[in-house]
């Protein structure tokens, strides 16, 4: 990993950052499955001897290098996987370009631990009823902090063709009013829609600060939502638990979600993929 200047126009901050990807390997990377954990610290884990953690255990999702692009993908039908960042990172401001495919349910893990499903992930739900920007503790609550969620506009025969605002009354699901209330600042869903970007490169910049961080993300420029997760409630955030947990540093992980009977194909389409590029990362402590 090296430290470079970053390029001009970018919303990122100005000063030198560090390239995480050098944009040919995946050194200073490493796979890992998707392992089924706790929803929060301490809470009952599921048992490592069922047919779904062994079937989780068998796979790390499927991560390759394409023109200058990590792409990642299921390896095996349904199953997902996380690409671990070697390094851990306490608090930081992270730029990356994010390019996922339709649906594709994917997102990018903060100070998580080495098995890469327990931290706070930063939401890109590309899919019916998924959250672009927003956050949720895997591992350590299961806090859905979001303020808006988008589905698929569609031509006549069914092929999605840009995003719009997910039907509340349909949703899969739905963006409560606790939900939001989860967030300091909630961007509209118009605010959203109108600087994404559909079936082209994204800027996602996030920013964690503090032991118990403030989370907040941009897309494109866009100030999409900010989580104080200081300011949870207890008993979906368990504080000195998570800090137990985590500690003040961790890892980025790159997610490949699975799949489930709750949206199946819906979630991660056949043949699906997400590109990530320029990922750059300034460390702030």
């Amino acid at each position: 990993m090296r430290d470079v200047a970053g390029p001009p126009g970018r919303s990122a901050p100005s000063f030198v950052a560090t390239a995480l990807f050098d944009g040919v390997t995946l050194d200073g990377w490493h796979a890992v499955p998707r392992t089924p954990v706790a929803a929060r610290p301490g809470g009952p884990a599921p048992d490592p001897a069922s047919p779904a953690v062994r079937d989780a255990l068998a796979t790390s999702g499927a991560w390759s290098v394409v023109d200058g692009a990590v792409v990642g993908g299921q390896e095996r039908r349904g199953l997902g996987g996380y690409l671990v960042s070697d390094e851990v990172f306490g608090d930081v401001d992270l730029t990356v370009l994010v390019r996922p495919d339709w649906p594709a349910d994917t997102g990018i893990m903060l100070r998580a631990s080495a098995l890469g499903s327990q931290g706070y992930q930063v939401l890109v739900d590309h899919r019916p009823s998924g959250s672009i920007g927003g956050f949720y503790g895997n591992g350590i609550g299961g806090f859905h902090a979001v303020g808006f969620a988008v589905d698929a506009v569609r031509e006549a025969g069914g092929r999605a063709v840009g995003l719009t605002e997910d039907d509340p009354v349909t949703s899969r699901e739905p963006v409560t009013p606790e939900k939001r209330a989860l967030l300091t600042h909630a961007a509209s869903a118009e605010a959203f829609l109108a600087a994404w970007r559909w079936d082209d490169w994204n800027e996602l910049r996030i920013r964690c600060v503090g032991e118990w961080p403030v989370l907040t993300t941009w897309v494109n420029g866009l100030l999409v939502a900010e989580c104080d997760t200081g300011a949870l409630p207890p008993d979906r955030f368990d504080r000195a638990a998570v800090r137990a947990l985590l500690g003040r540093a961790g890892h980025i992980a790159l997610e490949v979600h699975d799949n489930d009977p709750a949206l199946g194909d819906e979630r991660w389409g056949p043949g699906a993929v997400v590109r990530w590029r320029d990922l750059r990362v300034v460390r702030l402590d």
